[in-house]
């Protein structure tokens, strides 16, 4: 092999490693702007955002959406906390459904993360769980929608995946977007333990870091009554927008406009 077809190979190889490297490695210092994270809830998966992550990169915001793993708050904040701990430089850490309950444990005494931002999302205080939050207001109509289906454990025993039913998830999960997509949501939707709504929560974030919220007023997961009230107990930042469940779906617009405006709050 000679010289030149040496340095090509090397130079190939390089530019492999770096194309390799997670989004988080270099996601800090590049932009000058902090990180946004973002979570998704139950029934939904990281393609959900992608929209709002369209918005956000191309306004030069580094992004990572995370998968959430859906099965207990506890472990799937430990999940998404160690998410955090792989960027660099300050995050904007935003939550969608039961993401945001997700968002608040996560967040605890993390030093990077600068906002908290929720999406149609739970916000809840110690000793609360997502299904009570979801259900105290009345106005739900996803809960009487679901499958329930088992699934084993590891190291025996059974657990209870939820699902949205596909013949009613465009009415009462996005009856906002077109039914073309709302059937695509379905078939990809990623189910939630009944632990992850169940679970109750033992610390929350948003009594020491700044929070946003969007408010989505035609929710038939979570009544507009839970979402106000939430919002105004965290102290957060608030805008109503009439949107559906999946308002990051069908107004991507406005969801990455809440989050612009906490990151240039806290830059």
């Amino acid at each position: 092999m000679n010289r030149r077809s040496m340095i090509g190979l090397a130079a190939a190889a390089v530019t492999l490693g770096l194309a390799a490297l997670p989004p988080a490695a270099s996601a800090g210092g590049v932009s000058g702007k902090p990180t946004v994270v973002l979570v998704h809830g139950a029934f939904a998966d990281s393609s959900s955002w992608n929209g709002v992550i369209q918005r956000l990169q191309r306004a030069g915001y580094p992004v990572l959406s995370a998968s959430n793993p859906l099965r207990g708050l506890e472990p799937d904040a430990a999940y998404v906390r160690s998410v955090l701990d792989s960027v660099k430089g300050p995050i904007v850490l935003a939550g969608h459904s039961y993401g945001g309950a997700v968002i608040s444990a996560a967040a605890v005494d993390h030093p990077q993360v600068k906002a908290l931002v929720y999406i149609a999302a739970v916000i809840p205080d110690r000793g609360e769980s997502t299904g009570e939050l979801t259900t105290r207001f009345p106005g739900n109509t996803l809960g009487q929608n679901l499958l329930r289906v088992p699934f084993p454990l590891p190291g025996g025993g059974t657990g209870t995946d939820l699902y949205v039913k596909p013949s009613a998830f465009h009415r009462h999960f996005a009856a906002d977007v077109p039914a073309g997509t709302a059937a695509l949501l379905a078939a990809t939707q990623r189910p939630a333990a009944t632990t992850a709504l169940e679970e109750k929560a033992t610390k929350t974030a948003w009594r020491t870091i700044a929070s946003w919220a969007l408010l989505a007023t035609e929710d038939r997961a979570i009544p507009l009554a839970a979402q106000r009230f939430m919002a105004e107990r965290a102290g957060s930042r608030t805008i109503e927008v009439k949107a559906s469940h999946a308002v990051a779906v069908s107004q991507p617009d406005r969801v990455a406009k809440i989050i612009f405006d906490a990151a240039r709050s806290e830059s």
